[in-house]
């Protein structure tokens, strides 16, 4: 499938960042043909989805077909899904969350959330990384803290040798931890589905024949250097979306040429 339009997103599970631009935070880039627009930061996830939004709308008017990268898991370890929502669609686990998820400039349920979720499961897990002062009934704050852990506890992707490094999704508070991201993510590409029907595909999880693909990157997997004095997750979306607005239509969709899989994939991995 040729895309007109490569839209890269680094994602913030945490909350308003305020206006000035900064790290940690929500960055964005668009690249058509090798070319990027500035990076552009979002100070929360309120404003971030209705860029977003604003975005598929003028893209699709304007009949330009979109990748949309983003940079946390679409799915968890096999099994999870059919344990949480009753099914091993991993698309019924996003529905799942945006029901429950609650999410506001300055404040989010994301340690509840995973705190309830934990409560389904004998013992003490799989989530952990309370980051918030008050306790949080079923959530250890240490990972050693468990006496539950899901099996396996990393996707096939994690456990891939080209990527070491990266976080699992329970982890929820810490240096690189994805757990929150991906808990306050899935239910805003939830939305975008619904706000779009027929219009988005979700990557490994859908065939590629709708106007938008919604595909998993980390950037790590690809960008190890940076410049002096640029903010990194800035720099990182825009020089994965300007790499991948250069590659040849036969290259893209061999990257996307892998096995379906509830767990979801990393785009860019070899699944051999």
């Amino acid at each position: 499938m040729a895309f007109d339009t490569f839209l890269m997103v680094d994602w913030s599970g945490g909350n308003d960042r305020g206006l000035r631009p900064t790290k940690d935070a929500i960055w964005t880039c668009v690249a058509r043909r090798g070319k990027p627009e500035p990076p552009r930061y979002h100070r929360n996830r309120q404003v971030a989805e209705a860029w977003l939004t604003d975005l598929f709308e003028v893209e699709l008017t304007a009949g330009r077909k979109v990748c949309a990268g983003f940079d946390f898991p679409f799915g968890y370890p096999v099994g999870f899904g059919r344990a949480v929502a009753g099914s091993d669609d991993p698309l019924a686990l996003w529905d799942w969350l945006a029901e429950r998820v609650a999410d506001a400039p300055k404040s989010n349920n994301r340690f509840d959330v995973a705190g309830q979720i934990n409560a389904l499961f004998p013992g003490l897990g799989p989530f952990w990384g309370n980051g918030l002062a008050r306790d949080i009934a079923h959530l250890p704050r240490k990972g050693n803290d468990r006496t539950f852990r899901w099996s396996p506890e990393r996707r096939r992707a994690e456990a891939h040798p080209r990527a070491k490094g990266a976080f699992t999704c329970w982890q929820m508070s810490g240096a690189g931890a994805v757990g929150g991201q991906v808990i306050m993510g899935l239910p805003v590409l939830s939305r975008l589905r619904r706000a779009f029907p027929g219009q988005i595909a979700v990557w490994p999880f859908e065939p590629l024949t709708s106007a938008i693909a919604l595909v998993e990157i980390w950037p790590s997997l690809t960008v190890t250097e940076f410049p002096a004095d640029t903010i990194r997750d800035a720099w990182q979306v825009q020089k994965v979306a300007t790499d991948l607005s250069c590659l040849p239509v036969a290259d893209l969709a061999g990257l996307l040429n892998v096995p379906t899989t509830s767990e979801g994939w990393i785009l860019g991995l070899d699944p051999r």
